[in-house]
């Protein structure tokens, strides 16, 4: 990949109001539902960590198939949860960005013109 395509698959992700407004939903929650997880005492689980996976879904589950093909020990872990999370939210970040950018015709216009 060129340095010039990372930019752009970067700035899809991370700098367009809707994948930043998206990313800050998802960092608002995370931050709510550890403090749950950490300081808040239930007689029964809390389901504060649903809305976690439920701001991550539908791509998460795709994650979880193939952590299904890669064996039970996998799938299970508390690690492979974690990082099908993180990889499903930005996924799902430059896929908004992208839509936003293909909706105002951004995809149609070059960001840089030639010879600018």
């Amino acid at each position: 990949m060129t340095a010039r395509r990372l930019r752009s698959i970067a700035r899809l992700t991370f700098r367009n109001p809707a994948s930043l407004v998206y990313l800050g939903v998802v960092a608002v929650t995370a931050v709510l539902v550890t403090i749950d997880t950490l300081f808040v005492t239930h007689e029964d689980a809390s389901f504060a960590g649903m809305s976690l996976f439920l701001l991550s879904a539908p791509t998460v589950f795709a994650f979880f198939i193939g952590g299904d093909l890669l064996g039970e020990a996998v799938n299970v872990s508390t690690w492979f949860v974690y990082v099908a999370m993180v990889l499903s939210v930005l996924i799902q970040s430059f896929a908004l960005g992208w839509f936003v950018r293909l909706v105002r015709g951004g995809a149609a216009h070059p960001a840089h013109p030639q010879g600018a």
